[in-house]
């Protein structure tokens, strides 16, 4: 989300979301997550309706009450506290109301893997299976195509995760994004749920490339240089690529930091061209 009023409702709304999880068991974080991702997918479908809700100029009450009589005895009760919260809120655009109620679904996903013990397996096999996507362009195209069927995704997923392949959670979690992108790329939204995992831990993500694999020390004081960089606690994600001869590559965000031997060769090529 680029718009600030709709940044600061979803952090509203998570926090309302938490609120409402701290009383749910595993079987209700599932349920609330599933309704969740189906009141925006509604939206999403709905313009007339996604207009609506988010139309800053009619009261919040008024915004709360049309989702909550729309939805009534369709999603659970712990669903319709949440979407109280997210209509009574501000947002900017239809769109970003509507990517609220994903965002929020897979929050309450990672919940259950947080109360599991299994978030730092369930992001690091997220983020294996988008290294995978990029390094098998064919297979990229085909969960991409943004004109393919869900079903046939979702079929893809599981034919390459199923069989215990994969934690659960990491299944239900990229199965549900393959069945709705949100209108977005499927790699996109692999990439946006690596985000988000680390989120939950208040921590930034940094993909590394290297030449050779890192020896534990060698990762361990490359995480601790990047934490005092960045002044926040890092995940850091290795993948290995020999084309780099020498040095790392790492990239936060949208920042990268090229210190290969390959990216200072392409600087001296580009000055000598010039």
């Amino acid at each position: 989300m680029q718009h600030l009023a709709s940044r600061q409702s979803l952090e509203l709304s998570t926090q309302g979301l938490l609120a409402v999880a701290a009383n749910l068991d595993d079987a209700g974080l599932r349920a609330l997550g599933a309704d969740l991702g189906a009141v925006g997918r509604l939206l999403e479908h709905e313009l007339t309706l996604r207009r609506s809700a988010a139309d800053s100029s009619v009261p919040a009450s008024s915004r709360a009450e049309l989702l909550r009589r729309l939805l009534s005895g369709r999603v659970g009760a712990s669903a319709i506290r949440v979407v109280d919260q997210v209509a009574s809120a501000d947002w900017s655009t239809g769109r970003d109301l509507t990517d609220a109620f994903g965002r929020l679904s897979r929050t309450a996903m990672f919940l259950r893997a947080e109360r599991a013990g299994e978030l730092d397996r369930v992001e690091d096999e997220i983020f294996r299976f988008g290294r995978i996507l990029v390094a098998n362009p064919g297979l990229s195209s085909v969960l991409d195509d943004r004109n393919g069927l869900a079903d046939a995704r979702v079929a893809v997923v599981n034919r390459l995760l199923g069989d215990g392949k994969a934690h659960p959670l990491t299944v239900e979690m990229l199965t549900a994004l393959a069945a709705n992108t949100g209108g977005r790329s499927f790699s996109h939204g692999v990439d946006r749920l690596v985000e988000e995992a680390a989120q939950r831990k208040d921590k930034v993500v940094a993909v590394v490339t290297s030449p050779v694999e890192l020896t534990a020390a060698q990762a361990d004081a490359l995480t601790a240089s990047l934490a005092r960089i960045y002044r926040r606690p890092v995940v850091t994600h290795v993948q290995v690529d020999p084309d780099l001869l020498g040095g790392l590559l790492v990239k936060v965000g949208d920042e990268v930091i090229d210190g290969s031997v390959a990216g200072r060769l392409a600087q001296v090529r580009s000055r000598l061209a010039s």
